[in-house]
């Protein structure tokens, strides 16, 4: 099955976001498949941060709708959100700094059902096993870790809730060129195993290297879309998110 045939999981439609009287967002629609890849590319201010409060609930919409497998969301609170599977590793990780790594990582897994036990075991022995850095690690609290280990912590902290969509905002921010490829491995890795993934970025190379599908999002709309590697070699793009002309 291509990912033009797989189902829908995310669809963003027409959605309007207002901060007071100023239009953050201006009908700004996306799609993400199952199995998908997916980034939302853009600047500074471009309103990717808005788009992922909007999504995951933490922002309300001042018009469009959130749809989450099939099933019109807008109104569904934040929390209840996370718990049916639609889940965010958030802008500047947000780590809790007394807690070690593994009391972080049981974290994900707060208000979220599992089977057994045994199931909850292996949840976490995945991710060890995903994030090495993190196991070597487990009873280190997490403010004392360097900033691209508490970026594997949160996206393994998302992991642990075994998400139906994992939201990733900014990953790469104020972390060096060498674990940002890291995580961008780690990343697409995380897909190939079968986690659909909404990726917002500005770090272009990365992003739309490893992407399915994007989107550029510019001063809060959606000015561009396709297929990544299409994006990726447009010269207008290259321009403007890479210095290349």
């Amino acid at each position: 099955m291509t990912s033009s045939e797989a189902q829908v999981l995310l669809e963003i439609r027409d959605v309007v976001v207002h901060y007071g009287r100023i239009e953050a967002l201006h009908g700004v629609s996306l799609e993400v498949r199952q199995g998908e890849l997916v980034t939302l590319l853009g600047s500074n201010g471009a309103g990717k941060t808005t788009m992922m409060r909007a999504i995951s609930g933490l922002r309300p919409l001042s018009s469009g709708s959130v749809w989450f497998e099939g099933r019109d969301i807008s109104r569904v609170k934040a929390h209840q959100r996370a718990i049916d599977g639609l889940i965010q590793a958030p802008e500047g990780r947000g780590v809790f700094p007394g807690m070690s790594v593994t009391e972080n990582l049981e974290m994900g897994c707060y208000g979220r059902k599992f089977d057994t036990k045994a199931a909850h075991r292996e949840r976490l022995d995945w991710v060890f096993e995903t994030f090495p850095r993190l196991a070597e690690r487990r009873t280190q609290v997490g403010g004392t870790l360097s900033g691209g280990e508490q970026q594997m912590l949160a996206i393994g902290r998302a992991l642990m809730a075994r998400p139906r969509v994992l939201l990733l905002d900014e990953p790469s921010m104020g972390l060096a060129p060498m674990i940002i490829s890291q995580i961008f491995k780690i990343i697409s890795e995380i897909n190939a195993q079968g986690t659909t993934v909404l990726l917002v970025e500005q770090n272009a190379q990365q992003a739309l290297s490893r992407s399915d599908r994007a989107y550029i999002l510019e001063t809060g709309t959606v000015t561009r879309s396709g297929p990544a590697r299409e994006l990726l070699a447009d010269d207008s793009i290259r321009a403007a998110y890479l210095g290349v002309a």
